[in-house]
Formats: structure tokens, C-alpha cells, sequence
């Protein structure tokens, strides 16, 4: 416990590198035009798709089993240091305020650290971040295929093999089950930003 929530003082650069040349503004209209900030370049078919990963029960599952609701969708680690505990946080916090209006979202974990990352690992880890909250892990190559099909950067430094650091970029996505992914979330995007631009995809899909 004290291992996930000590947030050590050693300092993690969030890299975009590779994801950022898929996400950027981008000028075309579409049916969410009055909801969307961060357009996807290339439309929404660009980002996202089929994944088999394990989640926090040990089973295999498969995006359509775990993508059955309007999604929020983040790609970190339980041993990151402070940037990953504060995005889940923002993350299960809009979800609450999405609660209070009646939108119910799952917020979903996706580990890029599955050599540390068991199962058990990340139940710890997202029961205490919010009690919906999905954790997924899997094999390298099934965080790999994950990660490759929403365009998400990630990269473990060299370094002891027990503590270690991972760069990863850091974009939290909206998934909703009839569209596909919809819009990305950059870090400065407060819990109430998230929340009122879920709200507005989800009543307007």
C-alpha cells in the first residue's frame, strides 16, 4: 500500500513523443463539433480499436467485454511516482461529477508496466483511486498491441530491476460504445472540464 501512495520524490518526465503527432487540433466538423476541443486528426477511427488484456480477476478480457459504457481511458502505472496517482485522480473525480448528474462512465486503468503490474497490484491500486475503476494488464505484447492501437507513447528507463521509472505519455481518452474514441484529455484539463465535455458527447451521441 504504502509503495503505490508514497509518491517518491524522484521526478518523471510525461513524454509525448509519438502520440502527439496523432492528436492535435484539427479543423473538421463533425456531428460532436459543439463538444470537442482537442480534435483528433485523422477523425476518430484513428485512435483505438480491438485489446485482450488481463484485468484485476485474472481474466482474459477483451475491449468489448470491458467497453460496454461511455469509457475514460488512461494509460499509466502503479508505481509512478506522482503523475499517473494524480491523472486517476482528476480522472475518478470527474466521473463522481459525472454521477451527479445522472451520466454514469467507467474509468479504466491500463497498466504499461505489466511486469509489475499484476492483477493484485492494480485491485490495490484502482479500488482506492475510485470503487468502478478498471485496471488491465497483460502480457508485454498485449500492452504493446494496446498501446499501439490508441497511439500512446511509453518507455521503461534503464535502472534497477525492481525500481524503475517508465515515460510515458500522459492524454486520458473518451470512449463511447456507438463512436469509438471521441476526445483526448491533456493534463491541465480540470476535473469540472472533463466532466462538462463528457456530458456534452454523451447527450449529444
Amino acid at each position: 500500500m504504502g509503495r503505490i501512495f508514497a509518491f517518491a520524490a524522484v521526478g518523471v518526465a510525461a513524454i509525448l513523443l509519438g502520440s502527439t503527432a496523432y492528436l492535435k487540433m484539427s479543423s473538421g466538423e463533425s456531428e460532436f463539433e459543439q463538444c470537442s476541443v482537442n480534435k483528433i486528426a485523422g477523425g476518430t477511427s484513428s485512435i483505438g480499436g480491438p485489446f485482450s488484456l488481463i484485468d484485476e480477476t485474472g481474466a482474459r478480457v477483451s475491449d468489448t467485454d470491458v467497453l460496454t459504457k461511455p469509457s475514460i481511458i488512461y494509460f499509466g502505472y502503479t508505481f509512478c511516482p506522482d503523475v499517473c496517482p494524480l491523472d486517476s485522480a482528476r480522472n475518478a473525480a470527474a466521473v463522481d461529477l459525472l454521477d451527479e448528474v445522472g451520466i454514469e462512465t467507467t474509468p479504466i486503468f491500463i497498466s504499461i508496466d505489466p511486469a509489475r503490474d499484476t492483477p493484485a497490484v492494480l485491485a490495490e491500486y484502482t479500488d482506492v483511486m475510485h470503487d468502478r475503476m478498471i485496471g488491465l494488464t497483460g502480457t508485454e505484447e498485449d500492452v504493446k498491441a494496446a498501446s499501439r492501437a490508441y497511439k500512446t507513447y511509453y518507455k521503461k528507463n534503464e535502472g534497477d530491476d525492481e525500481y524503475y521509472l517508465v515515460d510515458h505519455s500522459t492524454f486520458t481518452y473518451l470512449y463511447l460504445p456507438e463512436h469509438g474514441v471521441v476526445e483526448y484529455f491533456n493534463r491541465d484539463d480540470t476535473p469540472e472540464d472533463m466532466a462538462n465535455r463528457v456530458a456534452c458527447f454523451v447527450e449529444n451521441s
